[in-house]
């Protein structure tokens, strides 16, 4: 099979993880407390959207325009139409997914909302920089990452990949694309057979925690049995309609940078005292992308 040229233009950190155990035995963690301020960059509010259950817990996800530009489009228009407050997570499944709607199936949806946006599973490989990761994969001839995103590519489209945390569209049967209304999170291990058959448009950078420690629906594929087994929606807005100093604030590690790419080598190559033998290699999936809150500013 013909390597497409694009790919040996891109960044690459083959290099770097060859030479990862001569060249340093930093552990992930220390190169990101020491990692430089110009490592990462701001979360846009009008990109996060706030969920609030009714027991006043909150899970932060931050959005993914550059992948699915269409389908975001609708879930900020439903979020600004608070679409989904006073709804329900309707399905807990252990090791896959939970999903919430709003609080009756099927209403009319919010003008401007569109009922069938395009299969936006995938894009044209045109987004940059690419880096690539050196390990092959099971689900696509390359995976890496692209302004701060895990994706997959055949070299000329580029997709997002179901990692733990991630934000798809619930759709039905095909041609069904899916128009936002309703949304899952992945909380196992990386579904990876979704790739390029959903939508998906962001991840969880915050309370992924009260998401997976959800009651199990007994109902098949973990939906719950009737809406008082539900846990309840409080409210979804997005972060940049609150007062300015109740917006979250968050900032991401970029991966064109080289705090990222050595990071990415201490995840291939891990060097705690714990590890008697590194692997030498890594998932697309098992190397999160570093998200903190932002540093508090010292006058």
């Amino acid at each position: 099979m013909r390597t497409p040229a694009r790919w040996i233009t891109t960044l690459s950190i083959g290099a770097l993880v060859a030479l990862s155990h001569a060249a340093s035995a930093e552990t992930a963690d220390e190169i990101l407390r020491r990692s430089p301020a110009n490592a990462w960059s701001q979360i846009d509010p009008g990109q996060m959207l706030i969920m609030t259950l009714a027991d006043k817990q909150r899970i932060v996800i931050q959005l993914a325009p550059d992948f699915a530009p269409r389908h975001i489009d609708n879930i900020r228009k439903l979020a600004l139409a608070h679409w989904w407050d006073s709804g329900a997570i309707e399905r807990s499944q252990d090791n896959y997914v939970v999903q919430w709607r709003g609080p009756v199936m099927h209403p009319p949806l919010p003008e401007g909302v569109s009922a069938s946006p395009p299969a936006e599973y995938e894009r044209a490989f045109g987004i940059q920089p690419f880096l690539p990761l050196p390990y092959p994969d099971a689900y696509a001839s390359k995976t890496g990452y692209i302004r701060s995103w895990p994706v997959g590519t055949d070299g000329e489209k580029v997709w997002l990949t179901h990692c733990y945390g991630m934000i798809g569209v619930a759709r039905d049967m095909p041609p069904d694309t899916g128009d936002g209304t309703e949304l899952y999170a992945v909380n196992g291990q990386a579904p990876r057979q979704l790739d390029r058959n959903i939508a998906l448009v962001g991840r969880v950078i915050a309370g992924m925690d009260a998401l997976s420690a959800l009651p199990r629906g007994k109902a098949p594929l973990g939906f719950y049995k009737s809406d008082t087994h539900m846990p309840a929606i409080e409210s979804v807005r997005l972060a940049s309609e609150l007062p300015p100093a109740e917006q979250p604030r968050f900032q991401v590690m970029r991966t064109a940078s080289d705090s990222f790419k050595n990071y990415i080598r201490a995840r291939a190559n891990r060097s705690e005292t714990f590890f008697v033998r590194p692997a030498a290699g890594l998932d697309v999936c098992n190397a999160p992308i570093p998200i903190r809150e932002e540093p508090a500013r010292h006058l």
